[in-house]
């Protein structure tokens, strides 16, 4: 995920200092961590450089606050109308995972499979729950608004991991493997 850009994008509601972006990044993106203060202090070191902020005074507390300027107004517009390239293969811990027990000695990958299967299936019920509960007053605020598609593409990518292992399985049956491929006879 781009920082640079999030950033860009929080700067636009108004002048914000970093640990105030780093908290509002954390709560629009739903991450379960924030970004790492040194991580956005380099960002917004790098962003100022490039003429994308600059500095607009402190606030009460003393603390320096950045502002978008029109080059990063551009950058922004520029960028929410690029499509994101999903370019290479994926290199998410499932897949590899899964691509490194075909053939290891003593794995079944079927069973990888399952055990993934029966974490997507509780995953997915638990997306589903909360984005019920998200789903039972309208959303009033952008804050809510964002979990909200959040929770969408969670359910979404639950749903689409869970048809990616069907197809892993029944493929895995389909080339007629054993159960254990990299079992040493």
């Amino acid at each position: 995920m781009s920082l640079r850009h999030g950033l860009l994008a929080l700067l636009e509601g108004g002048p914000r200092h970093g640990s105030r972006l780093r908290t509002e990044f954390q709560a629009r993106t739903g991450s379960a961590r924030p970004p790492d203060i040194g991580r956005v202090r380099s960002a917004l070191g790098r962003l100022e450089h490039d003429g994308m902020i600059t500095h607009e005074g402190v606030d009460g507390a003393g603390r320096m606050l950045y502002a978008l300027t029109e080059a990063g107004r551009a950058e922004l517009r520029a960028w929410y109308a690029r499509p994101v390239e999903r370019t290479g293969p994926p290199r998410d811990e499932l897949t590899v995972k899964l691509m490194l027990a075909v053939g290891a000695p003593g794995v079944d990958v079927r069973q990888v499979i399952e055990t993934q299967r029966r974490h997507v299936s509780e995953t997915l019920h638990d997306h589903v729950r909360q984005r019920a509960e998200a789903l039972s007053h309208h959303p009033r605020s952008p804050d809510e608004v964002a979990r909200l598609l959040l929770l969408e593409q969670q359910v979404c990518h639950a749903e689409a991991e869970a048809r990616w292992l069907d197809h892993c399985e029944a493929r895995l049956l389909r080339l007629g493997l054993p159960r254990d491929t990299g079992a040493e006879k």
